[in-house]
């Protein structure tokens, strides 16, 4: 038996997985290469489809699978992360891939003082547009309030504060949870630390998660204020401040929309009928 092995403290890498028959393997792949060797790779099959069932059963041999019924993603993760044996978790995107050295990086990291949670730069693999690279910004409670400072889908954190907190919000299907989870796990007193390497790709796709949280940013918002309504309070200042910006934000955007062209031409096009109606009143 590998006596450096003994001392390395259980990873486990969970994977969960809803028809990504065309993805899972390459993260599969990238969780079995990682350089840090003491490691467990769970899939959560969240309800998947035929095809991506069978390409679960090829992998099965080299990892653990569980299937549920479909309950979304963070039914799924924590599902995964309950079965999990090790020490740290780290939630991989079935749809995305990590770096082989993220996991040894990461743990190191995490060993050192203070630290709660370990992520990385990204590069986004975009469908419309040129690759390019994100970079997370990390740091404490104060720094997640109104944005999330970390990656979504590749940061590892301790098994402990997981259970601590109560671990994912199942009633958010709608994506945010894991910002939401984040605050939680910052308001345990640890921070962030970002990897400053792209260690990490996400793939950005149409009619995802993110879109789907995009198209109802102001509900999610609406969610996360609320169940966290004393922490917002003890910063209202600051909550003044981003809904501020946010407005100005959005009165901005509403100028440049009145002034493209398509709809000062439909206005141009309108303005006899209008004529005629007024005329008619």
């Amino acid at each position: 038996m590998d006596s450096t092995l003994d001392k390395m403290p259980l990873l486990s890498i969970i994977i969960p997985c809803y028809n990504d028959a065309a993805f899972i393997e390459q993260a599969v792949a990238s969780a079995l290469q990682q350089t840090y060797k003491n490691t467990e790779i769970i899939i959560v099959d969240d309800g998947s489809n035929a095809e991506t069932k069978a390409i679960l059963k090829t992998l099965a041999p080299q990892l653990q699978l569980i299937t549920q019924e479909n309950k979304g993603q963070s039914a799924a993760r924590n599902c995964g992360v309950k079965a999990a044996s090790g020490a740290y978790i780290l939630v991989l995107d079935s749809d995305d891939y990590v770096e082989h050295q993220f996991c040894e990086m990461a743990v190191k990291l995490i060993n050192t003082e203070n630290v709660a949670l370990v992520t990385c730069n990204a590069l986004i693999h975009s469908e419309l547009k040129d690759d390019c690279i994100f970079q997370p910004k990390g740091g404490e409670l104060s720094d997640f309030l109104f944005a999330n400072q970390a990656l979504g889908n590749c940061a590892l954190f301790r098994k402990e504060d997981w259970l601590q907190i109560g671990g994912y919000d199942e009633t958010m299907r709608q994506g945010w949870e894991d910002w939401e989870f984040y605050i939680r796990l910052m308001q345990l007193g640890g921070r962030c630390e970002v990897i400053p390497e792209v260690l990490f790709h996400y793939r950005k796709r149409e009619n995802t998660t993110t879109d789907k949280a995009n198209n109802q940013k102001y509900e999610l918002y609406k969610y996360i204020f609320t169940k966290h309504k004393d922490l917002y309070t003890n910063h209202y200042e600051k909550l003044v401040e981003f809904l501020l910006i946010k407005i100005d934000q959005e009165e901005q955007e509403k100028v440049k929309n009145r002034n493209r062209i398509d709809f000062l031409v439909g206005k141009k096009i309108l303005a006899p009928f209008r004529f005629i109606k007024s005329k008619l009143k």
